[in-house]
């Protein structure tokens, strides 16, 4: 492969943005080191194996596969060759507490013979929907994604005026957009509920985010056969393959400047990495915190950009298995009103909260010993909040009251079942992971807080320091964090900022 750039990188951590960045620079020819404080490859895309039992800790579901596919193309791959997706059926399954259950189903067909069974009133409104999603996800593809605009000014330079003001639904919330095309209480709630890929509000996020439904009819949702892990095993084996020198088991502290450049990075051990480009899969604020020692003033301005929600996340080994549940499942809030507002609004643990529940061995039973199932359950609940801490009591209560709703709402006896079982408190996720308070998709997704936007990818002070990840545009989410170590690339390639003669 002809070599672009002869430039040294430090890429500081190994979540799927960092991968993807170490990656893309990589395949242009810079001389990569990838510094990852944990022994595991992937950031929140993680794994633990107990009692026969392999449980996915991280995301669970797999978008837009195109733009994991960039990665191996872009690198003269194939990404069959390092990993496996195989199309997942029904997309998820809905349970209310009136004993509704439907599925959302990819063929159009199928999906509209449900859409009659369940919702007879709502079938034209659904898909008029769908044709809205649509339409917002091509200009979205078109210049937000596609370009990596990070501002609003960009995106009225790249849009024009009228069309920013106009095309995106920037001034409704999410909810009041599908309000527009369907009146069903339940069917409202479940295109609602596609705002957990961004861990925000549909009462507060824009219009804009509802290109979600639409990407996942439009692309897919898939699963990595073995486990979801193995999307981060293909990538490390890409990256190694590209000549990526990994430092597992290495934490950077510190970044030192000299004037308006970052010069090195210093380990915990001491150890120094020398780099003409530092990109930071640390999310923002921790790491202008942890690693420039940025002041609370300083960090005013960054203020809107709150963290996205966290949650309590069971992973659970059964000796059974539930033929009721999907591969995917939500078991939805009797009033979602009241659950998103203690969340988001109170910041307190909601009494009946919305529950995603992956069951990977509808899929692929080898994930549990035989007659067993995994079980992963995810509320999302507030991120922490150092002036009013919850305790693990809190949480440990909380625990209760999911288990309660589950059994209650078809997981028969599901406590009994239980064989073994690994649960994480937003404290646990901060520690890990360093995340901004806990928060498991970077920054909220707010119409008045931030019209949607996340931290540009680029900081004003230092001219060679870029970030990844959910914490950056285009957000949170696999493919979205994957997308932005692409985006960095292209930026760091119009910049040419890797040449300090500059």
């Amino acid at each position: 492969m002809m070599q672009k750039s002869t430039g040294r990188v430090l890429v500081i951590g190994a979540g799927l943005g960092g991968l993807s960045a170490a990656i893309s620079l990589a395949s242009e020819g810079f001389q990569v080191d990838l510094v990852e404080k944990n022994a595991h490859l992937g950031g929140k895309l993680n794994l633990l194996e107990n009692d026969g039992f392999s449980f996915d800790l991280g995301p669970s579901i797999l978008t837009m596969p195109h733009i994991f596919e960039s990665l191996f193309s872009r690198a003269g791959r194939r990404m069959a060759d390092y990993l496996t997706i195989e199309a997942v059926t029904p997309h998820w399954r809905n349970f209310f507490e009136d004993g509704t259950v439907f599925d959302l189903l990819p063929e159009r067909f199928a999906m509209e013979r449900e859409l009659r069974r369940v919702f007879p009133g709502d079938v034209k409104g659904f898909f008029r929907f769908l044709e809205y999603a649509a339409d917002i996800t091509a200009r979205v593809e078109e210049g937000y994604l596609s370009e990596g605009l990070d501002s609003l000014g960009a995106v009225v330079r790249h849009y024009g005026v009228w069309q920013s003001l106009t095309g995106f639904d920037m001034f409704r919330s999410m909810d009041q957009s599908v309000r527009r095309y369907v009146k069903d209480p339940r069917l409202v709630d479940t295109l609602n509920y596609f705002i957990k890929y961004v861990g925000s509000s549909p009462y507060e996020a824009p219009g804009l985010m509802n290109l979600l439904p639409h990407i996942q009819f439009a692309y897919g949702l898939w699963y990595v056969k073995g486990g979801m892990y193995n999307l981060a095993r293909g990538l490390a084996q890409l990256a190694a393959e590209l000549g990526v020198t990994v430092h597992p088991e290495t934490e950077i502290v510190r970044l030192e400047a000299n004037g308006s450049r970052i010069q090195q990075a210093v380990t915990a051990a001491g150890q120094t990495f020398r780099a003409d480009i530092v990109v930071s899969n640390m999310e923002v604020i921790p790491a202008l915190k942890r690693l420039l020692n940025t002041t609370d003033a300083e960090l005013k301005p960054l203020e809107k950009f709150a963290p996205s929600c966290s949650g309590l996340v069971m992973h659970l080994g059964v000796d059974r298995q539930y033929p009721g549940l999907a591969h995917h499942n939500f078991f939805h809030s009797q009033d979602a009103r009241r659950h998103f507002d203690t969340v988001f609004q109170r910041r307190a643990l909601s009494d009946d909260p919305t529950l995603y529940v992956v069951a990977p061995c509808k899929t692929d039973p080898a994930q549990a010993p035989n007659g067993c199932e995994v079980i992963k359950v995810l509320p999302h609940i507030p991120p922490l909040d150092p002036a009013s801490p919850l305790t693990r009591d809190d949480y440990m209560a909380f625990r209760e009251r999911v288990l309660d709703k589950l059994e209650r709402m078809g997981l028969t006896d599901l406590r009994r079942h239980i064989v073994t079982e690994e649960t994480w408190t937003p404290v646990d996720i901060e520690q890990r992971y360093y995340s901004h308070q806990g928060s498991i998709y970077g920054v909220v997704t707010d119409r008045r807080k931030n019209l949607g936007f996340k931290i540009p990818c680029q900081n004003p002070r230092y001219r060679n320091l870029y970030f990844v990840g959910g914490s950056t545009n285009p957000g949170g989410g696999m493919p979205m964090v994957t997308l932005s170590g692409q985006l960095v690339r292209d930026r760091i390639l119009r910049d040419g900022c890797y040449n300090p003669g500059r």
